[in-house]
């Protein structure tokens, strides 16, 4: 006898779940979340630090002759010998050398001084490649620029108090992952981090995280900035943190941000409201207070954020400055071909007319794209990136 109709169709989902899920990869642990933090993976966790710079299995630890030593010299080895480096001034240090496939998944930091970061230079090589894929100051690269302390609590990045870096962006590689840091202090730092990774297979569909690090001050074009130009290939842009001082009195903010893909020359396929819609907020970031005046409002969420809001203090604050970030991880800006990002620098003057401003503006665009990728611009300066 033939079964109802309703336990036919049933029967038939089921053998199709059964199917779709034989024919379904193991899972890489890769792209871990609340919805599939439950599914067992054959991934290799791994993690580099000063107590274990290789990341290999079974090394963490060790260390006899760390910064650390005499603190630990009643306790002996495995008692918090290495727990950072030192850096002198000029020169590079390899924080991280994995070998792939793999995927570095959280990285923390804590850099001091903490007033010098301007000068401390992230850079991040992929694969072998010659130039670098990532190439920023390291405080700006975690959303935290002018050289201060800001608490952000976002889904890509986190700064929490005293100091702590951390940065959550997946960043897969295929053969070997380099993560650099040049000191262009003219003293020593020191540096606390640790880079968490997992050994395990990359989809053929994962692209290379990138970020860019820009700066003009004043504006060689009076109202117009370039967040990000010249990438080629197939991606996703992601993200944008901005650090900017303004130069006028007034607000700031009436420009708009424009993303330029796939062949687009005068006229871009997206282009917002305002600077403070770009980045969610509206209506200048105000909110009156308990005395009942009007002022820039800080706040820091999952996607976006003002976390600096820098007030002239009377003395050498002279000018306000701001930071702020936007991260496109629920709608990333996707481009086949290639991808300009820019922003207008808008006030306001007289009658009610617009005016193009000549302000400070600092920039990191955060994207995904295939390799390889063309060159960075040149990274401005020393004197250049100085906070002045």
């Amino acid at each position: 006898m033939k079964p109802p109709r309703f336990l036919e169709l049933a029967l038939t989902g089921l053998v199709f779940l059964q199917t779709a899920s034989a024919a379904e990869p193991p899972f890489n642990g890769i792209g871990v979340h609340l919805g599939n933090l439950f599914r067992l993976s054959h991934a290799q966790s791994r993690s580099i630090s000063p107590e274990n710079f290789t990341g290999e299995k079974g090394r963490g630890g060790m260390s006899i002759d760390g910064p650390a030593r005499d603190a630990a010299r009643d306790l002996g080895q495995g008692w918090k010998i290495s727990p950072y480096v030192r850096l002198a001034p000029g020169t590079n240090f390899v924080l991280a050398d994995i070998q792939g496939p793999g995927c570095i998944q959280h990285i923390w930091l804590t850099p001091a001084p903490l007033d010098r970061t301007r000068f401390m230079i992230l850079r991040f090589y992929w694969d072998d490649e010659p130039e670098p894929s990532v190439e920023v100051p390291l405080g700006d690269f975690f959303a935290c620029g002018w050289a201060r302390y800001c608490q952000i609590n976002s889904l890509a990045v986190c700064v929490n108090p005293g100091s702590a870096f951390n940065c959550y962006w997946p960043m897969p590689f295929r053969k070997r992952a380099r993560v650099m840091l040049e000191n262009l202090n003219d003293g020593p730092i020191t540096i606390y981090y640790q880079i968490d990774y997992v050994l395990t297979d990359v989809p053929e569909d994962a692209a290379y995280f990138h970020a860019q690090f820009r700066r003009e001050d004043p504006l060689k074009e009076p109202g117009i900035y370039t967040i990000l130009d010249g990438v080629e290939g197939r991606g996703h842009y992601v993200g944008t943190y901005l650090a900017w001082e303004v130069h006028s009195t007034g607000w700031w903010g009436e420009g708009e941000v424009k993303f330029y893909i796939d062949g687009d020359r005068d006229f871009p396929t997206i282009c917002g409201t305002g600077t403070e819609d770009y980045f969610c907020g509206s209506y200048n970031f105000d909110t009156v207070g308990p005395d009942g005046k009007r002022r820039y409002t800080e706040f820091s969420g999952p996607y976006t954020g003002l976390p600096q809001v820098i007030r002239p203090d009377g003395l050498y604050d002279s000018q306000q400055r701001f930071g702020l970030y936007r991260w496109h991880i629920p709608d990333p800006i996707r481009f086949q071909k290639d991808l300009r990002v820019t922003i207008q620098a808008l006030g306001w003057r007289s009658g009610g007319r617009y005016l193009k401003l000549r302000d400070d503006i600092a920039s990191v665009a955060y994207w995904y794209q295939t390799e390889p990728h063309k060159p960075f611009p040149r990274l401005p300066s020393r004197d250049d990136l100085e906070l002045k």
